[in-house]
């Protein structure tokens, strides 16, 4: 007779148990138990050594301690590089604007760029094309406003819970200072997300743009730049462009940081915070090249 309580049966004829989680099999190998975050990420590591888990999933999981540890200020877009357009102006004018950024989203601003009245998604100017009455104003989202010290682990939930991609920063003053988009934070976890700056992925280390700077990828070889730039920044410690600006400001560059070594002028377009992925490259007039300048 089969017995209805399933949970009253002995063990032997109970299910055979899941399969263990890597946490469960991760606890065998601790004695004690981590009381730290820094002695967990240590086990980690050891679980890495002994192939329990790759180099991408370390990775990741350092990633998400990581993104618990920084705010909005440290990733986000600066004002003043803030791709954003301006109410007053017709779509004639800043459509071409638009196209040439290849955003999906941008904030509009009123007056001044520190009165951000909505975030402007490109798809709704199809709306333009088609409506006689279309009316600017009218298409905008509301913008959400974020102060610079939000820990990015409760800005991603945010992100999900309320299904938004962009957030204008504000300072104490309640000016802006940027902006940070979903993608920004996620990169902190899982890195490079390709997007509108990002080359081909197994050429183009260096590419000109039509003002007449350079992209260049961050795992440009060292001799490969000094090639193509006519320089003789050394390879000693360092093998690529990104490691080499790294090397010279003591932490990993920032997106918006422009660092300055003559005769050239480097501004990072994105990294994390692991590693440089792609710089914007100047070469300075003469003139400009005493000194070092970082921003």
């Amino acid at each position: 007779m089969n017995d209805p309580y399933p949970s009253s049966k002995p063990a032997s004829y109970r299910q055979p148990d899941r399969p263990r989680s890597l946490l469960e099999r991760l606890s065998d190998f601790i004695s004690p138990e981590p009381d730290t975050r820094a002695e967990l990420l240590e086990v980690l590591q050891d679980a890495h050594e002994r192939n329990l888990i790759d180099a991408d999933s370390l990775s990741m999981i350092e990633g998400v301690f990581q993104v618990s540890e920084l705010t909005a200020r440290d990733i986000m877009v600066p004002r003043a590089q803030m791709d954003a357009v301006n109410i007053a102006d017709t779509p004639e004018a800043f459509i071409p604007y638009m196209q040439q950024t290849a955003h999906s989203r941008f904030p509009v601003y009123e007056g001044n760029r520190d009165n951000i009245i909505g975030i402007l998604l490109a798809k709704d100017l199809l709306r333009y094309y088609t409506d006689e009455n279309f009316d600017l104003r009218e298409t905008l989202r509301p913008a959400v406003f974020i102060p610079e010290s939000k820990r990015l682990n409760i800005l991603l939930r945010e992100f999900r819970i309320n299904r938004n991609h962009i957030a204008i920063v504000v300072d104490e003053y309640g000016g802006v200072a940027g902006l940070v988009t979903i993608e920004d934070v996620l990169e902190q976890i899982v890195g490079d997300i390709e997007d509108e700056f990002d080359l081909d992925e197994d050429q183009d280390m260096i590419l000109p743009t039509t003002d007449g700077a350079w992209r260049v990828r961050g795992l440009t070889e060292i001799e490969q730049f000094n090639e193509a730039f006519g320089t003789a920044f050394p390879n000693d410690d360092v093998d690529t462009v990104g490691g080499l600006l790294t090397n010279h400001v003591g932490h990993v560059p920032h997106r918006g940081e422009v660092i300055t070594l003559p005769p050239i002028r480097f501004e990072v377009l994105r990294a994390d915070a692991r590693q440089v992925h792609l710089l914007q490259v100047h070469r300075e007039a003469p003139a400009d090249t005493n000194g070092v300048a970082d921003a």
